[in-house]
């Protein structure tokens, strides 16, 4: 026994020596006005700073010395609002307080930190039995905080696969992967990005973890007391956002956007209907696929060609076989409304006489090996080298290479396999598991990191977003004057200063489906609103009705895209019966009415920050019944979505915030929120419902968007506004395209809507669509009169659906309704 205890005690040592706490303070300096940088007795640095006004950043440099402070994830062309701070030492703590009386309180003894808000409540607490602690042989380290309670929920974390809502209870890993068909709860995938919101009682707060490499959050899966965060180097660098004096997700979220970035305002075409496939060709199936959708009167913007346009998957290439000649083929695809948008992959084939890869070759653009030779890796076109995407140079060059492609005509880009992923060789050791090593750059090549130098263990996660600036960049220079479009499967935290975002090969499967709606919303709540996900499954072929299910699902979603694999057979809209061509016409059609006001929300996130869609507890946290549902989300703040997302359903459950009314756009039903509503749900229906007296703009069905100039505005307003408090929307309008909006070039319908009376204002030059209908859901009988600036108009009322609907003279003012 005594041998046996021994051999533990050595087995315990061994293993936990390399590890450390941080000590205690031994000394004190001011940085700056806003903050402080503590040395501690392991030798280990600590800062501590108000980084903004409701912002709290900590960075720990186990070594004593800090890392260059410079960040992909950060747009500095942002203004910060540094406070300036009182700082207060004590025999036991330390405390730094701005002027709105948030604090943060250091403990000498350990340096455990706790925040408190302007109300004297904590925000977020260290855990003092678990002090932060890290391990200088490997670089490793990890932080723990305390759980207010067992029931806290989180939130965000960017693209993970997990049904549930809430990331509460979840061990998390960040490790850009392609991760083809991926299962459900499948982690990593695509994308990283290391920021979460906390929600407890009403109350939220968010933390952004900013560090590149593989990091790790322990969510409650091992202690439910504490949740636990760290990487595999790096530096312990993180951001507490804490929500102001009310702690609500809106400012937290507002303040992380402020931090890292809003996604600039798209072209108006990227909001439109899309349609993709691997792959359309040769030239003749790509305008049988337009002529397709024209033929059928089914809106459609943007037509994608994956990898074999290329010739032989050399990016920046033609098949001329294929296709003998790009620019009339996009230039007639343009007459018919039709957008055309080229896949670009990062792997340039290993060609001398290639012209991409000679000249990058020569201008020393590629990723090397450790001991200097270029690093070559299979993908498409098999022996392939790759940009540094780390380094300013390559990032320029690579950019510009999108000329000639610019010069034809191609609208937008859409770059894949930027995890970085490779394939998998003979030699590669099985089996071949999801997350397997040899899928992405070994270890240890170097990258530029702008100066930095470092290996593929840091810059791993940043190569997709990089990669995806480099063509953001690329195309501000190549064309000015045109909002660039960029969609990318990899990506970091601030990615949506670049590109727009899905969420990779899905599956054909309702629970794929259903997975769409938690991973959309927290997409959209970790900063990155510009997203969708394939329309039907990437991979294998969906029956009629999840195929148009899930057309439903999607076509309130910021990016809408239907996408496949070739081997499963066709699935456009109308491949699966005329029953189920027309219900998925009408689901297109329903996107294009609802787009001024999806135009508006990405205006109003450009402004913000504020997400496009969102969960239910983004918008009412203080009710708690809606924190872990699933499947409904808002589109803005105003609209309540929610489709069906399982096989067969015919009905289903509704549930509405406490304290709300809310109006069917179908049937014009008012439902009381704060209860669960069991409501009809025919296949050929999105349950769609407007907060009561909100207003909501629409316009007619038109095939494209380059058709809205001339489609009138209807104000659709919801009735039931309360007497306490009019309801506000403004629609913005501008040419759909360009940068004219930043000057003078736009305009603003301004509604105010009080019990009988909506009230019209128009600020701005711009000439945009004119409002020239009104149509009020949930009215219970016909009013007597319906005044426009005091002159009675003619109206219709459908007692069956309690709606009214007029048309409204030029330039009207104030509409109002006499009961």
């Amino acid at each position: 026994m005594k041998t046996l205890i021994a051999i533990a005690l050595i087995f315990t040592s061994n293993t936990f020596a390399a590890w450390q706490d941080l000590g205690r303070a031994v000394g004190v300096a001011r940085s700056k006005t806003n903050g402080i940088v503590i040395t501690a007795s392991s030798r280990a640095k600590v800062h501590v700073e108000f980084y903004d006004l409701a912002v709290v950043r900590v960075r720990i440099a186990p070594t004593g010395t800090f890392e260059r402070d410079l960040s992909y994830a950060i747009d500095y062309s942002r203004d910060r609002h540094t406070p300036a701070v009182a700082i207060e030492q004590g025999a036991r703590e330390i405390t730094l307080k701005n002027s709105f009386g948030l604090r943060v309180i250091i403990r000498r003894s350990d340096l455990s930190i706790r925040i408190v808000d302007e109300n004297g409540q904590t925000v977020l607490q260290s855990d003092p039995r678990h002090p932060v602690r890290f391990d200088a042989a490997t670089d490793q380290f990890e932080a723990t905080m305390l759980r207010p309670s067992e029931v806290e929920t989180y939130y965000g974390f960017g693209e993970k696969a997990f049904a549930e809502m809430s990331r509460n209870g979840k061990f998390i890993v960040n490790w850009n992967t392609d991760t083809f068909s991926y299962p459900i709860g499948t982690d990593p995938v695509y994308q990283t990005i290391p920021f979460f919101t906390a929600l407890y009682q009403g109350k939220a707060y968010g933390l952004f973890f900013n560090n590149t490499q593989r990091t790790w959050f322990d969510m409650g899966a091992r202690s439910p007391e504490r949740y636990s965060f760290g990487a595999n180097g790096g530096e312990l660098d993180y951001y507490v956002f804490t929500g102001g004096k009310d702690r609500s997700p809106k400012r937290v979220l507002a303040d992380y956007a402020e931090l890292t970035g809003r996604a600039p305002l798209p072209p108006i075409w990227a909001l439109g209907n899309q349609q993709s496939r691997w792959s359309y060709f040769p030239e003749s199936r790509v305008r049988e696929i337009a002529d397709g959708f024209r033929s059928r009167k089914i809106p459609l913007d943007v037509l994608y060609l994956d990898i074999d346009y290329m010739d032989g998957y050399r990016v920046f290439t033609w098949d001329k076989s294929r296709f003998p000649d790009p620019p009339k083929l996009i230039a007639d695809l343009n007459r018919q409304g039709i957008k055309t948008v080229l896949i670009i992959d990062p792997g340039i084939k290993v060609d001398p006489n290639y012209a991409v890869y000679a000249d990058g070759k020569k201008q020393n653009i590629f990723v090397k090996n450790p001991d200097g030779t270029e690093l070559n890796r299979n993908v498409w076109p098999q022996a392939s080298a790759f940009p540094d995407f780390t380094d300013p140079k390559a990032r320029r060059w690579f950019g510009d290479q999108y000329k000639a492609h610019v010069a034809e005509g191609v609208a937008g880009f859409w770059n894949d396999m930027n995890e970085p992923g490779v394939f998998v060789t003979e030699k590669t050791e099985r089996p071949e598991i999801m997350h397997h090593p040899e899928k992405t750059f070994p270890y240890d090549t170097p990258h530029d990191g702008d100066g930095a130098g470092g290996t593929h263990k840091r810059y791993h996660n940043v190569y997709g977003m990089q990669m995806a600036r480099s063509t953001f960049e690329g195309l501000k220079r190549l064309a000015p004057d045109k909002r660039p479009f960029v969609l990318t499967r990899a990506g970091y935290a601030g990615i949506q200063r670049f590109a727009s975002v899905w969420t990779g090969d899905n599956y054909a499967s309702w629970d794929h489906l259903a997975l769409t709606i938690p991973m959309l919303t927290n997409m959209s709540v970790s900063g990155v609103s510009f997203v969708g996900a394939d329309v039907g499954g990437f991979n294998e072929r969906p029956s009629g009705e999840l195929y148009a299910r899930w057309m439903q699902t999607a076509v309130l979603t910021p990016f809408f895209r239907s996408h496949s694999v070739g081997w499963s057979g066709n699935k456009e809209p109308w491949e699966y019966g005329d029953e189920y061509t027309a219900i998925n016409r009408a689901t297109v059609e329903l996107r294009y009415r609802f787009l001024p006001y999806i135009y508006t929300l990405f205006r109003e996130h450009e402004r913000t920050g504020q997400p496009i869609i969102r969960p239910m507890w983004y918008d009412y946290p203080e009710d708690r019944k809606g924190y872990l549902i699933n499947d409904q989300f808002l589109l803005g703040g105003d609209l309540m979505v929610a489709p069906v997302v399982k096989e067969g359903m015919r009905n289903r459950r509704v549930y509405f915030p406490a304290g709300t009314f809310w109006v069917d756009l179908w049937t014009g039903a008012r439902l009381e929120g704060g209860k669960d509503h069991y409501l009809d749900a025919p296949l050929d229906r999105l349950m769609i419902f407007g907060r009561a007296g909100t207003m909501i703009p629409m316009q007619d069905v038109v095939q494209h968007t380059g058709e809205m100039a001339s489609s009138p505005i209807t104000l659709t307003v919801f009735a039931g506004v309360t007497p306490e408090k009019a309801e506000k929307m403004a629609l913005f309008q501008d040419a759909g395209e360009g940068y004219g909006y930043r000057q003078n070039a736009w305009r603003e319908l301004r509604f105010e809507h009080s019990p009988g009376l909506v009230k019209i204002d128009r600020v701005g030059s711009f000439d945009g669509q004119k409002l020239k209908k009104i149509e009020v859901i949930g009215v219970a009988a016909a009013p007597r009169e319906l005044l426009a600036d005091g002159t009675s108009l003619r109206f219709t009322y459908d007692e069956k659906t309690k709606r009214i609907g007029a048309e409204v003279p030029d330039g009207v003012r104030e509409l109002r309704l006499i009961r």
